[in-house]
């Protein structure tokens, strides 16, 4: 069976203050989109899945690691699983952050 929906329609989850995403996932692999406010609280974490980030606007550093980039629009980086990684809004612009995960994380598909 074919999975359907309208990324417009899928109901954007608010994660904590400045942060947000929406979520939809195949059998193996979930796309989110996380919109982040400048001023947003950082969270170091890990975890299992194997990200991609890409950056579709606004300006972050990203920590993955004991190392540190500034990703812009168009920028791209892997975070391999269980590695501790955040991200900081820098400027005022909000960042819209597009994340695959491997393998799926069905907590996003909301």
């Amino acid at each position: 069976m074919v999975k359907v929906a309208n990324w417009e329609q899928i109901q954007e989850v608010i994660v904590r203050e400045g942060v947000s995403r929406k979520g939809f996932s195949g059998e193996g692999a979930t796309i989110a989109m996380n919109t982040l406010l400048p001023g947003h609280e950082p969270r170091p974490h890990s975890h299992h899945f194997e990200q991609i980030v890409y950056i579709l606007s606004g300006k972050v550093k990203f920590h993955v690691g004991e190392e540190s980039v500034i990703l812009e629009e168009g920028g791209l980086l892997v975070v391999p699983p269980h590695v501790v990684h955040y991200a900081e809004v820098i400027g005022e612009e909000t960042v819209l952050n597009l994340d695959i995960f491997t393998p799926k994380r069905a907590e996003y598909d909301e």
